[in-house]
């Protein structure tokens, strides 16, 4: 006796379908892996679109289609890639990119993601996300195999695993404690669709369909190269009669020396033979999976699938990456908050850092160096000064990064945080010379900053880092006090990392912030930085640093001439 189900699933089907990749081409029998999306299977009345965007009017609002150009400045571009490394089918980036100027729209995606950091929700969430994936998978191993007979039945396969996590996913939600306006409408509109009449006709349908299935069973009768194929009437089972037998004489547990083969996803030829007239001898039961098929996944759009059940299961990622990427960190004892998010310049931050950095140190992160900043009425300009390698380029990435996060709705590095509603963020970092542009260093950098200038707003965020230092001192002053004063007047919130002290008493609204050392050895950097009027000698330092003149290189540079004129001098006294 033989099941039909065996020949058309096979039971390796399981782990191959894990391993394939989520979207695949459209075959020529029209059965595509892609997300399909529909109409039909809207039964709910309940209004819901997106957990990203509260209301539908947003939801169509386009995503960035390529990364802002302040990422690699501060280091965004690699916290994206590392969240979306194990996600690319999901098009995760485009979401990261876009950062949100609209507080309605912070607040929502916060409580989303509060809700999703419970563990009984992130488990619902997660569990739904993998049934979906499987769904997909399902659908690509139905548009590669050989054996047109099978292919039906995998496209059943996927939309019944679809079903069954949609299905799954809305009994979890009744169970977990949700707060998020995001989650509870997702929750009330997941349970409109699947106890609404097209969603349940469709599960019902499909359940006949694969129980039909299960009741074939037919007889292989093979002679030679001869094979036949018959109804199954009740024969006996002659393998569990020997097994019955032989019973008497099992002695307790032994070695099982049975080989294990592999059971291929694919029919071969013989196979595929069989199938074909187990469905001539079955035609009514074939048939009603062939109309199901057709119905429900060969349309365009498939009418299988509801558009907004796709759409939450690529939105879900966004939280699930961010929120998983911070679990190991959270740990390890670094502290992450919600920033409250307002068009207040005021801003303010306590014990944050660089998250990029964070996940570079890994399993060093205990010893991650934390810092505060505040910005009070009517300060708007934070110019950091001090020692080189002290933590200031990182400080200006670290503020960046707060800004760019807050506006996606996610929770930033710190135990508490002010920040600011920004239209736009733009950075000035130092890059290489581009020779194709003929255009020296110092030119370069007045050009990009009169893009900058040309570009920002009153409600935009400016960062500069080691602005000017190709040139001398004088120009260092007279260029970057031109620029800061351009800053100033136009009441735009700004960071400016310089070796120029000057730069840090332009007027009321300028904060002096100073990367400290260790005053017992001023040659140790702490990576602290200090609200406090610069001390003189960032400049000083940096010369020192580039003609190797500090009292430790000077000795250093003494004792190794004087190491030289020993080896020249010892032949000569030798042979004296």
């Amino acid at each position: 006796m033989v099941a039909v189900m065996r020949l058309l699933g096979h039971t390796g089907w399981w782990n191959t379908a894990m391993k394939l990749a989520a979207t695949a081409e459209r075959t020529a029998d029209g059965f595509s892996p892609h997300r399909p999306t529909s109409e039909r299977m809207r039964g709910a009345e309940v209004m819901f679109e997106s957990i990203l965007f509260p209301g539908s009017n947003r939801v169509s609002a386009p995503f960035a289609t390529k990364e802002p150009e302040c990422f690699r400045d501060l280091g965004l571009d690699q916290i994206v890639e590392t969240l979306t490394a194990s996600r690319e089918e999901y098009e995760l980036p485009p979401i990261y990119w876009t950062a949100v100027r609209d507080s309605e729209v912070i607040e929502y995606r916060q409580g989303v993601y509060t809700d999703l950091a419970h563990p009984a929700v992130h488990h619902a969430a997660a569990e739904f996300a993998e049934g979906m994936r499987l769904h997909r998978a399902r659908f690509v191993q139905a548009s590669r195999l050989f054996a047109r007979e099978q292919r039906p039945f995998w496209v059943l396969s996927a939309i019944v695993t679809h079903q069954g996590a949609v299905r799954d996913f809305a009994r979890a939600l009744k169970d977990v404690p949700l707060r998020s306006a995001g989650m509870l409408a997702l929750r009330d509109w997941l349970d409109a669709l699947v106890t609404g009449q097209a969603f349940t006709e469709a599960v019902e349908r499909a359940a006949d369909i694969r129980s039909r299935l299960d009741e074939i069973h037919f007889t292989v009768r093979i002679d030679g190269l001869r094979v036949e194929v018959a109804p199954f009437a009740d024969q006996p089972d002659y393998s569990a009669e020997v097994e019955a037998t032989f019973a008497r004489f099992k002695q307790g547990e032994v070695k099982d020396h049975r080989v294990r083969y592999t059971d291929y996803v694919d029919a071969d030829r013989v196979e595929e033979g069989v199938l074909r007239l187990v469905g001539e001898e079955n035609q009514h039961v074939f048939a009603a999976l062939d109309q199901y098929v057709r119905e429900y996944a060969c349309s365009e759009p498939a009418a299988y699938l509801d558009p907004t059940v796709a759409r939450v299961d690529r939105e879900l990622q966004f939280y699930l990456s961010y929120l998983e990427h911070l679990a190991p960190m959270v740990e390890d004892g670094l502290e992450f908050c919600m920033p409250r998010v307002s068009a207040s310049k005021a801003v303010s931050a306590q014990h944050t850092f660089d998250l990029a950095l964070a996940e570079k140190l890994d399993r060093h992160r205990a010893s991650m160096v934390t810092n505060d900043f505040e910005l009070r009425e009517p300060e708007r300009l934070i110019v950091v000064t001090g020692a080189n390698q002290g933590g200031k380029t990182t400080f200006s990435r670290t503020f960046g990064q707060l800004h760019w996060l807050a506006e996606l709705g996610l929770p930033v590095p710190g135990s508490s945080a002010s920040l600011f509603l920004f239209d736009a963020l733009f950075t000035h970092y130092e890059k290489q010379e581009d020779i194709s542009n003929l255009r020296g260093k110092l030119e370069d950098e007045l050009v990009r900053i009169r893009k900058i200038l040309e570009a920002a707003t009153s409600d935009s965020v400016v960062i500069m880092n080691e602005i000017f230092n190709s040139t001398t001192l004088d120009d260092s002053i007279l260029l970057g006090t031109a620029v800061l004063k351009q800053i100033i007047e136009r009441d735009i919130l700004a960071v400016c990392v310089t070796f120029v002290d000057e730069l840090t008493t332009l007027s009321d609204t300028t904060v002096s912030m100073v990367a400290a050392v260790d005053p017992a050895e001023p040659t140790k950097r702490t990576f602290k930085l200090e609200r406090r009027p610069a001390d003189g000698l960032a400049y000083a330092l940096a010369l020192a640093d580039k003609y190797r003149l500090r009292n430790a290189q000077v000795r250093q540079s003494i004792e190794g001439t004087q190491s030289e004129s020993r080896v020249l001098l010892d032949p000569v006294e030798k042979g004296a």
